[in-house]
């Protein structure tokens, strides 16, 4: 994994140098837009993202974020990309299907899921995840009230080795994949692979002008500095397309992903 690790951060780093090098040479629009891009571009950590910010801070900001979500509607269209391949499951197995959500921070999209899994008769059960143990009480405490099927659990996206080889269908990663370095991403879609029968998908949001301006405009409205300026920060780190194409195929040593633009985010699918 620490070989992986470095190899995917390499090849992405190499990927950004030759495109600048090669949109130099074209110049023109070409060159314009890649120094856009070199501007927006950021390796900045979020603020939630720091070991030293209390708990009940970053549970105010990944709450915040789960507020917002509902507001534009983005879980529904998170559920209608998940829901073909949770069917193709269902129907191919027969059984239960397994859904692990790693970083799933406050739990909005696994509690949707699971409301939708309840209105359309399907026999889902989610486990959310995340590193932080202030998330999981909160999450699980929220799952016995509302009586729904998800479960929370503390776990490192890194080193998922206390779970069983297989025990889930499909491992999901929403909002958070700029959280990672390429090499990180590469290693969780890579011991994704080891604990998920079907597929990892990934959706964030994809490194844009519109995205850079519009993402903080729209954290501002919860009132919270930290998390607005935590806005700006991550949509200067999403990813582009090919950055994750390429991070995909290294993760996997195979071509068997998809990457999708879906306004106002990108989709990752990656087969195993």
């Amino acid at each position: 994994m620490d070989e992986l690790n470095l190899k995917a951060d390499e090849a992405v780093a190499r990927f950004l140098d030759e495109r600048f090098a090669v949109s130099q040479e074209l110049g023109g629009v070409f060159f314009l837009l890649e120094l856009l891009d070199t501007a927006i571009r950021t390796s900045d950590q979020e603020l939630m993202d720091k070991p030293n910010l209390p708990e009940n801070e970053k549970l105010d900001m990944v709450q915040a974020l789960d507020r917002q979500n509902v507001m534009m509607q983005l879980y529904p269209r998170y559920i209608d990309t998940l829901l073909p391949l949770i069917t193709e499951v269902a129907e191919r197995t027969k059984r239960e299907v397994r859904v692990l959500e790693l970083a799933s921070g406050a739990g909005g999209l696994a509690f949707a899921l699971a409301e939708t899994a309840e209105q359309k008769n399907l026999d889902v059960r989610i486990t959310a995840s995340d590193i932080v143990p202030a998330f999981i009480e909160e999450g699980n405490g929220i799952a016995a009230k509302k009586k729904l099927a998800v479960s929370f659990r503390l776990l490192n996206a890194f080193a998922m080795t206390e779970l069983e080889m297989s025990e889930f269908d499909i491992v999901v990663m929403a909002q958070s994949l700029h959280h990672f370095t390429p090499g990180q991403l590469a290693v969780i879609i890579a011991q994704s692979a080891r604990y998920a029968t079907t597929a990892f998908v990934g959706i964030d949001g994809y490194r844009s002008m519109l995205l850079t301006g519009g993402v903080p405009l729209i954290a501002s409205l919860q009132g919270i500095g930290s998390f607005t300026l935590d806005g700006l920060t991550s949509a200067r780190k999403f990813y582009s397309e090919l950055e994750l194409d390429i991070i995909s195929e290294i993760a996997t040593g195979r071509r068997e992903h998809r990457v999708e633009c879906l306004w106002p985010f990108s989709v990752l699918t990656v087969r195993f």
